[in-house]
């Protein structure tokens, strides 16, 4: 059988993901099923796996940390501090908040 290859810099991979604040409300969700049950369903958005390269920063770091090592399939909960997430303060609504991701790596492209 073929070695699973891991997610590493310069990947580009789709996550399904969930993120929620700390005390478990969740504020963001790429699963429409998942949105519709804590009642953040947004019928414009289309919900399917985000598509990002590892290490080109459209995601916070944590967010992003957490994909490498990643294999296709493999789920992961991952605890992102303010620090590696939107700031200790600052204007964005997510500051200074400890945020945790449910991640499932869906697909690992190598370029």
């Amino acid at each position: 059988m073929p070695q699973e290859i891991k997610a590493q810099k310069g990947d580009l991979v789709r996550v399904h993901y969930t993120g929620k604040f700390q005390g478990g409300k969740v504020f963001d969700t790429s699963l429409q099923k998942e949105a519709i049950k804590v009642g953040i369903y947004n019928p414009s958005r289309d919900y399917k796996p985000l598509s990002l390269t590892i290490g080109s920063g459209q995601v916070i770091p944590g967010f992003e940390e957490a994909l490498v090592g990643m294999q296709v399939n493999e789920e992961k909960e991952v605890v992102v501090p303010p620090s590696k997430g939107y700031g200790v303060k600052g204007n964005h609504p997510l500051a200074g908040k400890t945020l945790v991701f449910k991640i499932k790596m869906v697909e690992i492209k190598r370029k």
